[in-house]
């Protein structure tokens, strides 16, 4: 098939230059198609096929690769030849030798035409598709600004628009309480991205704890240049946040940086989220700091570690910050013990003395038993010869 085929070539280059994918990419996929085509249509093997497409020269060939062979060999006109009639072509033809057959367009059949379309279509797809996959994996796990295009007045689902492409912000991932509305602008996070079906989705959230680690990395350039580091966050979106930070440097507040002057770079946040407390503390790998910490805007006034290992603490409060340390519903403590990973149970200053007395006994019976099982270890006589 001998190409005229300048109108085949610009249009390969629209297609690079309007879709994004390239000439190269579109060559190799209607390479393969004709290739299927051709041994569909002549019922040869894939050797016995060749194609030439070179867009700098301009040519596109289509040709059968026909092995010369003895003349009462010679049962298969497609992918053989006989020698005489090889050596009509060219005399020098040898039994072995193969013979390039260019072949002309109207050669191709109907079906084998419509094959080619099919599989070329199919490669134009799936190069979209994984550009937009690529696209949307450089997102996952940031925020975005979308407008929202539409509000589903039954399932109350909104639609918002990402890269010229629709995405579903359920209902159960939007801000409890929040109202939204067409044409407004919010903040989403990019949960993950889904290549199962047709085309792939966007899995977005405004309720995922990894919004509000994103905002924070968005308004406090401590946290971008890796001066503050977000340790851990809880969230109960809505409501209230609890977030840990910590600095590399010791003379930068890290609570001070995310807090920022007069309480600017917070207060930014509290407001994309409609309102939405937030705490701020100072992270410490020591667990009677993180706990007390944590348990914030109440003050602690010590922290018994429960002494068998267990990841358990008992806090102690004044009495009058009692329930601020429990907070509404528990939500406080609850907060605390999900940005701390220890189980925190509350008592109150008034019963200090008794919850002291009851921690030193449980040290006292925990001492003891390990002191059991090391004698216990080492009861019988060892013979170290």
């Amino acid at each position: 098939m001998a190409a005229a085929n300048n109108e085949f070539f610009e249009a390969l280059s629209m297609l690079e230059h309007e879709r994004g994918i390239t000439a190269e990419y579109l060559i190799e996929k209607i390479k393969a198609a004709i290739i299927i085509a051709v041994k569909k249509n002549y019922e040869v093997e894939e050797d016995h096929v060749k194609v030439d497409i070179d867009p700098d020269t301009g040519r596109f060939d289509v040709a059968l690769i026909q092995d010369v062979v003895a003349d009462e060999d010679w049962y298969d006109e497609h992918s053989e030849i006989g020698i005489t009639e090889a050596q009509k072509i060219r005399k020098t033809y040898e039994v072995g030798d193969r013979i390039i057959t260019p072949l002309k367009t109207k050669d191709f059949g109907r079906i084998a035409a419509q094959t080619a379309k099919h599989v070329i279509r199919q490669g134009i797809s799936e190069a979209e598709k994984g550009q937009l996959v690529q696209k949307y994996q450089d997102k996952k796990y940031e925020i975005i600004s979308v407008p929202v295009l539409k509000i589903d007045e039954v399932k109350g689902n909104a639609t918002v628009e990402i890269d010229k492409s629709e995405a579903i912000l359920p209902k159960s991932e939007q801000v409890p309480g929040e109202v939204l509305h067409e044409g407004q602008r919010i903040m989403v996070y990019v949960v993950d991205v889904l290549t199962g079906g047709k085309n792939p989705k966007l899995m977005i959230s405004r309720t995922h704890p990894g919004l509000i680690k994103r905002l924070f990395e968005m308004h406090t350039p401590e946290i971008k240049d890796g001066t503050v580091e977000i340790m851990a966050v809880s969230r109960e979106a809505g409501s209230r946040t609890k977030i840990a930070v910590w600095s590399k440097d010791e003379n930068v507040d890290a609570v001070g940086a995310c807090i920022g002057p007069k309480g600017s770079r917070v207060s930014a946040i509290v407001e994309e989220l409609g309102g939405e407390k937030i705490d701020v503390i100072k992270y410490s790998e020591n667990p009677e700091e993180l706990v007390a910490e944590a348990l914030s805007p109440a003050e602690v006034v010590r922290v018994l570690v429960d002494p068998t290992g267990a990841k358990n603490c008992k806090a102690i409060v004044p009495d009058s910050q009692l329930s601020l340390a429990i907070g509404n519903k528990g939500q406080n403590v609850r907060l605390a013990a999900r940005l701390t990973g220890w189980k925190i149970d509350i008592g109150p200053q008034s019963q200090e003395q008794e919850i002291v007395e009851q921690h030193e006994q449980l040290k006292a019976q925990t001492q003891a038993e390990i002191d059991k099982a090391v004698d216990d270890l080492f009861a019988d006589d060892f013979d170290f010869e």
